[in-house]
């Protein structure tokens, strides 16, 4: 059997294309040829290619024909378009962010999405909306259009090796750096779906093992357990044998937060993952915690340079100066904050009754 991966050398692709490996395919990947790694066993083809024009992806796999097509890289409608009748079975992957809600909360009433959000809620279905939420949704139309027996997966923020923006190195650079604390907003409370590279592509994989239960289907993936931002922060200094206390602000006011939450709110935006689980089985191949540990792991033997492509891609500009000046000017506002008088109930009493005698009322007249 031949399966064809559309990228390959990405986050997730390296699990694909050795999981496909493993499951007896001969594997080709079509992917640009920028990053060629390791990870990626020598009898695997690769043809070099642009994957986002259809007149560049007709004339790389001209008179080719698969099995199956893993399609994750590119522009997944062209090669929807242009891999019609060259193979068996197409699975694709998109992104959570066709849902509406997701980049702008106050579309909807109330602002933000519920929680948890399924495969049935609502997509942007306009570019007025928002543009690129409603391409990634009209994407997933066109791949059932051309392709009704394929499966879809709705990628989260992914984690883990090889991602091109990572998190989890703004938190760990600061406590290579040995500050003192971390910005946080909102006390870092929000619940928004990860994914862990091995744990993305094991859902992926699902669909080929089951294409009937999968046929025509669009799947919400992620890990099983989420974690807040805040608790991102406690695992990351733990691995590391460390801490790093929070200061904790307005979303308005935490702008040095802004590369690490990777969201434009702290509206939650937490998935639904009981289709995937119920129709393929799935199940974390690592634990939330697990793949944060192996996630530092990697990135301590892969440290980005500072003020290098990763650091310039994630947006932090790591200013502590600046972060020193924010926090002391919000220690400021807290303190006058505290000065105000306010009078507050600060315990309130179990609302049942609590008689120590039959037919008497409680010390509290109940």
């Amino acid at each position: 059997m031949k399966a064809l991966v559309v990228g390959g050398t990405g986050p997730t692709g390296p699990y694909l294309v050795n999981g496909l490996l493993e499951r007896g395919y001969e594997v080709t990947i079509f992917h640009r040829g920028t990053h060629e790694i390791p990870e990626i066993p020598p009898e695997v083809e690769h043809i070099h290619g642009d994957p986002h024009f259809l007149e560049t992806i007709e004339e790389s796999l001209a008179g080719r024909t698969f099995d199956l097509a893993i399609v994750t890289y590119g522009r997944v409608r062209y090669l929807a378009q242009a891999l019609v009748g060259k193979v068996g079975r197409f699975v694709s992957v998109g992104g959570v962010a066709s849902y509406r809600g997701y980049f702008e909360a106050e579309a909807l009433n109330p602002v933000g999405q519920l929680s948890p959000v399924s495969e049935s809620d609502a997509v942007v279905d306009s570019e007025a909306e928002h543009r690129f939420s409603y391409l990634i949704a009209q994407t997933e139309q066109t791949v059932l259009e051309y392709h009704p027996e394929a499966a879809h997966f709705r990628y989260p923020y992914v984690y883990g090796p090889r991602q091109l923006i990572p998190r989890e190195w703004s938190i760990m650079r600061r406590i290579l750096d040995k500050r003192p604390y971390i910005v946080l907003p909102d006390a870092g409370l929000s619940l928004v779906t990860h994914g862990y590279v091995a744990n993305l592509a094991h859902a992926v994989l699902l669909a080929v093992d089951k294409p009937e239960a999968s046929a025509g289907e669009i799947y919400n993936c992620g890990d099983e357990n989420q974690l807040t931002l805040h608790q991102v922060i406690e695992v990351v200094a733990n691995k590391m044998g460390a801490s790093l206390p929070v200061e904790s602000m307005p979303w308005e006011i935490a702008h040095p937060a802004r590369p690490y939450t990777n969201c434009p709110s702290t509206h939650h935006r937490l998935l639904d993952l009981s289709k995937l689980k119920q129709q393929l089985g799935y199940r974390d191949v690592h634990s939330s915690i697990d793949a944060l540990g192996l996630t530092v792991d990697w990135l301590l033997e892969n440290r980005p340079t500072p003020g290098g492509d990763v650091e310039e891609r994630m947006q932090d500009s790591f200013d502590y100066e600046g972060e020193d000046r924010l926090i002391s000017a919000w220690h400021d506002c807290l303190d006058k904050m505290r000065a105000v008088p306010f009078d507050v109930v600060t315990e309130r009493p179990h609302p049942y009754a609590h008689p120590k005698k039959p037919g008497e009322k409680d010390h509290r007249n109940r």
